[in-house]
């Protein structure tokens, strides 16, 4: 295969990027594309909220439980291997995703699209912090570009995925994947450098990362059944029991092991244990919004997919400029500004959301809904900027894959739980789950102000 081909540095920047960034677009989008259409998901193929519930989750539960072996095969192997093959792999299954044609060929379908995800997206990050390790200014900016992509990937998904929706059938968001997924693999042999070879590679602990999974999958499976079930069925109680015991003996043995894949040490740290708590709160509170919001618009309100996708067309715009600013802010002031203010942003429309009413109008809805793009724009990229800059740049693969691993479980995690909430009513659901996401996105924002400090960088 071609080596990266060299290119005057502003059209390199560019193309460096470009190309890291289709990775994050491809994640993002998949996570939110599918909101829009769960409603005509369900009624082709017989599927109840439950189910929908692991249409979403079935991806971002792979996603998040082998993040941690796509971080650290790529600091192994090369990020630049890695990525190609996830990549692959995400559009081979995003080809079944669309031929599917019942419920557990889809799940099954959206777990393996997961799993390509997993190992390309820690990847993208750790190509993007190596061409720049050198000019934090620059590798500041491309961060903020980087999320920017994704955010725009994330916000545009509703809105896509209405359209192609109404006029191609469900089918088509994940046949669109096909042809992005195909520019990506050219771009990276074409225009990004292999990372270098760790001299000693130890072996995966694969043993660790089925224990990753198992806990995952049954905590998450555990908050699903808590909407039919309760919580006290013997179903959750299970389920949550077997998650403790699978996390509890994932973290003794990755406390014994010579080479873990989810360093423990990295949490004796101030900034990967708070970057990480934001990661978590953003991402529950974010993921879960979404998945409830497409379907009271659609249920409640009887929006066609079209008017939801459009209905979340503000939010796209909104976390595009803040996104981009954040990249700006975080170069110039450090990024405990950022973080902090955004996240408090982020609160305060988690705040003014739980006032809504059954009567409550979609401007009305909306201006309250904008606080959260603007707020958690502004911080994400920070928040990426911070953990990076803390650690040596041979772990960034392994750094970005854990932080991510966090985010994606929070995003599961959120899904379930504001999921099973509209059993208690669609408006008291929904009421119950801002105000909670006020809280823990307010209490993140006071850890990041106080224990991030600016200075905070890894010399070398």
């Amino acid at each position: 295969m071609s080596e990266a081909i060299v290119l005057k540095p502003r059209a390199a920047y560019a193309a460096i990027v470009a190309a890291t960034s289709l990775g994050f677009v491809v994640v993002q989008l998949d996570v939110s594309i599918v909101n829009v259409a769960l409603n005509r998901i369900g009624a082709a193929l017989s599927m109840g909220i439950g189910g929908l519930q692991w249409v979403v989750d079935a991806y971002t539960l792979a996603f998040a439980s082998l993040l941690l072996v796509g971080g650290a095969l790529g600091d192994r192997i090369g990020a630049r291997r890695v990525f190609v093959g996830g990549m692959a792999l995400f559009s081979v299954a995003s080809l079944v995703c669309g031929l599917a044609q019942s419920p557990w060929v889809l799940i099954a379908a959206r777990a393996v699209q997961g799993a390509g995800a997993a190992l390309l997206m820690p990847c993208s990050l750790a190509l993007l912090n190596r061409a720049y390790a050198s000019d934090k200014p620059r590798r500041a900016r491309a961060v903020g570009l980087w999320t920017a992509a994704g955010g725009i990937a994330l916000s545009a998904g509703p809105v896509l995925g209405g359209f192609m929706v109404a006029s191609f059938g469900w089918a088509s968001i994940f046949l669109v994947n096909l042809p992005i997924g195909a520019l990506a693999i050219w771009m990276a042999y074409r225009f990004l450098e292999e990372t270098p070879l760790k001299a000693e590679r130890p072996p995966i602990e694969w043993a660790g990362q089925g224990l990753v999974v198992l806990a995952l999958f049954s905590l998450t499976g555990a908050f699903i059944e808590t909407g039919s079930s309760g919580w006290i069925s013997m179903a959750v109680i299970g389920g949550l029991i077997v998650a403790v015991a699978a996390g509890s003996l994932f973290l003794l043995a990755e406390s014994r092991t010579a080479a873990p894949m989810f360093p423990l040490k990295l949490f004796a740290s101030r900034v990967p244990a708070v970057t990480s708590l934001v990661g978590l709160a953003v991402n529950l509170t974010l993921y879960g919004t979404i998945f409830m919001l497409s379907l009271y618009f659609q249920k409640e309100r009887h929006f066609s997919p079209e008017m939801t996708g459009l209905a979340f067309l503000p939010f796209m715009a909104a976390v595009t400029v803040s996104n981009i600013a954040a990249g700006r802010i975080a170069a110039t002031y450090g990024p405990r500004l950022p973080m902090a203010i955004g996240l408090l942003i982020g609160a305060t429309g988690f705040g003014l959301m739980a006032l809504i009413q059954a009567d409550t109008s979609y401007l009305s809805l909306l201006w309250r809904l904008l606080f959260l793009p603007v707020g958690i724009g502004l911080a994400v990229p920070a928040m990426t900027t911070a953990l990076l800059s803390s650690v040596p740049t041979a772990m960034s693969g392994t750094a970005s894959g854990v932080l991510n691993t966090v985010r994606q479980s929070g995003g599961a995690i959120g899904v379930a739980l504001f999921g099973s909430a509209l059993a208690l009513g669609t408006i008291q659901g929904m009421r119950i789950a801002f105000l909670v996401s006020a809280l823990a996105v307010a209490f993140s924002a006071v850890c990041a102000f106080l224990f991030i400090r600016d200075a905070d960088h890894f010399a070398g």
